[in-house]
C-alpha cells in the first residue's frame, strides 16, 4: 500500500492570499519541489494537497500542481455561502478536486456551517462524492460537528488535526468526549495530523494519549495520516513529525497501519477513482 500524506500545504506568498502567516519561518514561499524532497525523504509516495486561503487562486494554483504524479488529489475551497457560484466553482475545477474545505476557524460567521446556502451547498458536494474537510475545530466548531453529522448523512465530514486537541491544558476532558460523540457518527473521518500544541513536547509518550484515544473512537479504517507540512517548519520540519506519528502508527498490525498511511485516505479521497 502506498504511503499517502492526506494533508499537505502549498503556498506562493507573491499571490498575496496568505495573510494570516505570521513574520518567522512560515513566511516564505513552498512549493511542491520543496515538499517532494521533504516527503520522499521519508518514503511518502504521494500527498493530498489542502487549501490555505479562502481564494479560488490558491485552490486553482494546487489543481495546476495536480499534473505532477506525485500529487493523489486537492482539497479545494469553493463559496459554499453561494451555492450557485459553488456550482461553477466546482465544475470548472474538474476531477483533481477530491474535497473542499473553508477557514471556518477564521470566519467571523460562528454560524457559518449553518446558514441555509452553505447547507445547500454541502448538498452539491455530497452528490458529488466530495468530502468536507473541517480544520481547527476545537473549541469553536468540534461541539455542534456531531449534530452537522446527523443532518448531513450522505457528506462524509473530515475532522482536520482531531480537531486540535488542547493539549497541557484542562480542557482536554471536553475536547475528549466531544470527539467520541462525533466518532459515533459514521459519516466522520479524523486526520491525525497538525497535533503540535505550544509549550507541549512532541514525541511519541506525549502523542500516544490523543493518538489511543482517536484510534479506540474512529479505529484505523476512519483515520487519515497527515503531515500539515510546511506548518511542522517551526517544529523542525517533516521529518521530526513523520517520525513520531509513524512510530505509532507502526504499532499497529500491517492492515491497519495500511489504513492509517494510506487506505483511508484513498478511499474518503476517492484517489485514483473516477469523480
Amino acid at each position: 500500500m502506498a504511503v499517502i500524506d492526506a494533508h499537505l500545504h502549498l503556498w506562493d506568498l507573491a499571490s498575496g492570499d496568505y495573510g494570516w502567516i505570521p513574520p518567522g519561518p512560515l513566511d516564505r514561499t513552498f512549493s511542491l519541489a520543496d515538499a517532494r524532497t521533504e516527503l520522499a525523504a521519508a518514503g511518502v509516495d504521494a500527498a493530498v494537497l489542502v487549501q490555505a486561503a479562502d481564494t479560488e487562486a490558491d485552490t486553482r494554483a494546487m489543481l495546476a500542481a495536480a499534473g505532477d504524479p506525485f500529487v493523489a488529489g486537492v482539497v479545494g475551497w469553493v463559496r459554499l455561502d453561494d451555492p450557485a457560484t459553488a456550482a461553477a466553482q466546482l465544475h470548472a475545477y474538474g476531477d483533481r478536486l477530491c474535497g473542499v474545505r473553508h477557514l471556518v476557524h477564521d470566519d467571523p460567521r460562528d454560524d457559518f456551517l449553518e446558514l441555509p446556502a452553505v447547507r445547500e451547498s454541502l448538498g452539491l458536494l455530497a452528490a458529488r462524492g466530495l468530502p468536507l474537510d473541517v480544520p481547527d475545530a476545537w473549541p469553536r466548531h468540534l461541539p455542534g460537528l456531531a449534530s452537522f453529522a446527523d443532518d448531513h448523512p450522505q457528506l462524509t465530514i473530515v475532522v482536520d488535526h482531531l480537531g486540535k486537541p488542547p493539549r497541557g491544558t484542562d480542557a482536554m476532558t471536553a475536547w475528549e468526549k466531544t470527539l467520541r460523540a462525533l466518532a459515533e457518527r459514521p459519516n466522520t473521518v479524523a486526520k491525525v495530523s497538525g497535533l503540535q500544541s505550544p509549550g507541549q513536547p512532541f514525541t511519541t509518550q506525549a502523542l500516544r494519549p490523543v493518538w489511543e484515544l482517536a484510534l479506540e473512537a474512529f479505529g484505523p479504517a476512519r483515520l487519515l495520516y497527515g503531515g500539515d507540512w510546511p506548518m511542522t517548519v517551526p517544529d523542525g520540519g517533516y521529518d521530526p513529525h513523520w517520525h513520531v506519528v509513524s512510530a505509532l502508527v507502526g504499532e499497529l498490525a500491517p492492515a491497519e497501519r495500511d489504513e492509517v498511511l494510506g487506505a483511508t485516505a484513498a478511499r474518503v479521497y476517492r484517489i485514483g477513482a473516477a469523480r
